[in-house]
Order: structure tokens, then sequence, then C-alpha cells
């Protein structure tokens, strides 16, 4: 009856697991998800229940019902394997998402079950008649699901392993958890100075708590090698070559750690390796392709005439791995960029232009990730498409953006210099000097900006656009 299927739906919404946690299916690719779980067991140390979880609604999200069921049957087999004393503290997220399947299904008997399920474990466990508890298992399970989900829901990651380890601040595995997320979270902002790092002693705690995780000590090798500290990292990079010499997850980061210590070769022997055993890895064909192209760049810039086929060859090998990579990944935003650029490196102008409005139609683009987009597209259209004009109006688009200073920067003397080149070559045009004051103006130089309006105004007095401009400047200061 309609009746029971509303109680029924008000109480499912209750329920902590991923139903409810607001996993949204166009943020993330679903294919590599699922891929990634397949080839990283050892990521989520002995918890193949939040694995099975993660796939159950994967498969629900790819409208595979059935496959989901199978894949909660298999986090079941786990908890009793695993935690014989503990099933329903370690069971709820499961049974939580079993109920929400049967719902889906239209199966209502068998979704009440779990839902009651729950509804008394809860009560078991709290002593008290509630749908939710909170347990630092479920925060960390959510904190995982999140991980996975990708950069949207890292702050949201950071929130649960914090909840999870108020509760139980030595737990090896809320600590790993907490460590990753930070780190990510961590790689992805601009911090003036080199030298101070949030995630740097949350990954120490995370290495002395886990001594047989390598993964978590790649990262810390990497943090080191951040911080101006390589000789300290390369340390625990050897640790983890010599502890676990054949795990794809570990490797890649070692490779990564030698690339940019300049060893390119011996970071492409170990991606080689990785990719033996994980061979649709978006993120080892993208490491490949960086390492082809550092050594693409290395040739030009040591050698007079580098030989043809040589440079050919690279070129070959740095498109087809970002290429590979970004079939794999669709939502791999720097593997688009690098694609594209290296396309226009061959002269094949088509395809660079389709990859980058590819990579500018990605449906979650964050702002230092358009900046990226503006300031490489800015260059194609300057260094290869010959287009000023274009370029000027990418580069101010960049500008705007206050993210990373690098770009920022790079941006600037590219406009100063193609606005000052228009400026002389034209005998100045009021819009060249409009826009060379919106670039003093969005670098916060006022009395040079006011200087170009001015100049602007008095070639054109009656454009309001300027004057506005000026009015506002001239007030600002």
């Amino acid at each position: 009856s309609t009746i029971s299927k509303n109680s029924l739906k008000s109480s499912l919404l209750q329920l902590e697991c991923h139903f409810t946690w607001s996993l949204l299916k166009q943020d993330v690719d679903l294919d590599d998800l699922e891929l990634k779980i397949d080839d990283q067991p050892e990521f989520f140390i002995q918890n193949d229940v939040t694995n099975y979880n993660i796939l159950s609604y994967v498969c629900y999200l790819r409208n595979s019902n059935e496959e989901a069921l199978r894949n909660l049957q298999k986090a079941e087999e786990v908890v009793q394997k695993n935690y014989p004393d503990e099933i329903a503290r370690k069971s709820l997220v499961t049974w939580g998402n079993y109920a929400w399947i049967y719902y889906h299904m239209e199966r209502y008997k068998e979704a009440q079950t779990y839902a009651s399920k729950v509804e008394n474990s809860c009560k078991y466990l709290s002593g008290a008649a509630q749908w939710k508890i909170q347990l630092p298992e479920i925060d960390a399970e959510k904190g995982w699901t999140f991980l996975r989900f990708g950069r949207k829901y890292y702050e949201r990651a950071k929130n649960c392993f914090e909840n999870a380890l108020k509760n139980e601040p030595n737990s090896p595995e809320f600590n790993t958890g907490y460590a990753i997320t930070m780190y990510r979270l961590e790689s992805w902002s601009y911090s003036e100075s080199k030298d101070e790092s949030p995630s740097f002693e949350i990954l120490k705690r995370a290495v002395e708590l886990n001594p047989t995780d390598t993964f978590i000590m790649a990262l810390l090798a990497l943090k080191f090698q951040d911080l101006n500290r390589a000789d300290e990292g390369e340390r625990y990079i050897e640790e983890v070559m010599q502890k676990t010499p054949d795990l794809p997850h570990s490797l890649r980061y070692a490779a990564k750690f030698y690339r940019r210590k300049g060893k390119t070769d011996k970071a492409l022997e170990i991606l080689k390796k990785a990719l033996a055993a994980t061979p649709k890895s978006s993120f080892l064909h993208h490491q490949l392709g960086v390492c082809y192209r550092k050594k693409l760049f290395q040739l030009k810039n040591t050698t007079r005439y580098p030989p043809r086929e040589q440079v050919e060859e690279l070129i070959q090998l740095s498109i087809f791995h970002f290429k590979t990579a970004t079939d794999q990944n669709k939502f791999f935003f720097t593997a688009c960029i690098d694609l594209a650029n290296m396309y226009a490196e061959k002269k094949m102008y088509k395809e660079a232009e389709e990859t980058f409005q590819k990579a500018f139609e990605i449906n979650i683009l964050f702002d230092n990730q358009r900046q990226t987009f503006y300031y490489n597209y800015g260059n194609f259209q300057r260094f290869h498409m010959k287009s000023e004009s274009e370029a000027i109006r990418c580069y101010i688009e960049a500008l705007k953006i206050k993210e990373d200073p690098y770009v920022r920067k790079r941006c600037k003397t590219g406009l100063i210099k193609l606005l000052g080149q228009r400026i002389q070559r034209e005998s100045g045009d009021a819009t060249d000097f409009a826009t060379l004051g919106l670039v003093h103006n969005l670098s916060d130089e006022k009395h040079e900006a006011i200087k170009c309006y001015e100049k602007a105004v008095s070639l054109c007095p009656d454009n309001e656009e300027y004057l506005s401009a000026l009015c506002e400047l001239r007030l600002s200061i």
C-alpha cells in the first residue's frame, strides 16, 4: 500500500548509508571508480566492507541492482569472517544500503526488514530508540567513500575523519584516511610559503601508526620533497620499494618522487612495472606521459639539433599515454590539458582545439582548473594559432581568478608584452589602453591602472565603460 511505502521511505531517509550521503553520479567516472577499487585492494587496509559497499552503490547507479545485492552479500561475508563479535556494529551501512536497493526494486517487505534491522541494532548499541547512532566506524566509512568520489567531496571526507578521530584518536585506519585527505586537499591549495604544511605532521603520525602501510609512507616522502627535504624523503621511498616492490599503488608515488628528482629513466622503469600489474590505471598512463614529455623537453633544451626521429617518438609516446588516461577517466582534467598541449606540439591543431574544449566541458571544474585552462588555451592561441586578441581574452580570464600566483604572474607578463606591442604598432587604440588598465587593476596596481584609463578616455571621451572604470579607481585610492 502507498501509506506503508511513504512511511518506509521516510524511515529510509533516516539511515546512514550511501543513498543518504548525497553522492552524485555526475561527479565521477563510474568505470574509472570501479577500476580503481579493483586495482587497489591494499588501499583499504583490510577493510573490504567499504569497497563492497561502494561497488554496490556504483552498480545501483548503473541500474544493475542484482549485482549491487551480490556486492552487499560479499560485504556481509567479510564482516562475519573478520568481526564475528561485532556484526551489528560493522554492518549498519551495509544493511542501510540493502534496504534502499530493495526499495528501488519495489521489494518493500525486504526493504522494511533491513530498515528494522538497523533500527533494532541502533537501539541495542545505544540503549535508546533511534535510527542513527554516532559511531566512528560509520564516520570513517563515510570518509573513505567521499575520498573515492573525488575532489568536490574532500572537505566532507576531512570532517568525517576528524569526527572518527575524536572518538578513537589512535586508530591506525582513521589516521591514514585523515592523512590521505589532508595530503590531497593541500596539493590543491597554493600557499605562498614552501615550508609550512599542515598535512606533514598528520602524515608522520599515520606512518608511525601504520609501519607496514607503504602507501602512506610514499605520500610522506613526497611531502618531504615538497618541503625541500628530498634526502629524508628518499629514505622512505627506498623502504617502500623494499617492502612492497610489487604494489602498483605505492610504486606510482615512488615513480613520481624520482621523476621530480630528475631521475626520469628510473621513474619510467617503475611506472612500466606498475602498469604491467594495473594496465588500465589512468594515473599511471598520465605519469608515463609526463615522463616522456620531460625527456622531450630535456632533449630540445640540451641539443642544438635534436634528432627528428627521437623527437617524434617522444611526442607520440606522450600523446598515446595522455590520450589513454583521458579515455580511461573522462574527468581527468590535467591529462586533458596535457594532451591538448602535446597535440599542439605535433601541430595537430584540430585535435588540440577539440581536446581543449573537452577539458573545458568537464562538468565540475574548480577555480584553479578554470585558471589553468585559460592560461594554457591562451598560450595555444598566442604561439600556435597566432591569435593575439584571443590570447589576450584568455589571459585576462585567468588573471581574474585569484588562485595560482605563478599562473597569474605568467598571464600578467604575457598581457603586458602583447598589449605593449599592440600599442606601439597601432600607435595606441583606446581599447588596448583600457585592457592594460584592467590588467593593472587586477594586479592591484591602481596608479598604473588610472594612467591607462585616462589615456583610453582621452582617445575615446564618450565611452561610458572607461569613464566609470576610471571613476571607481579614483574613489578606491
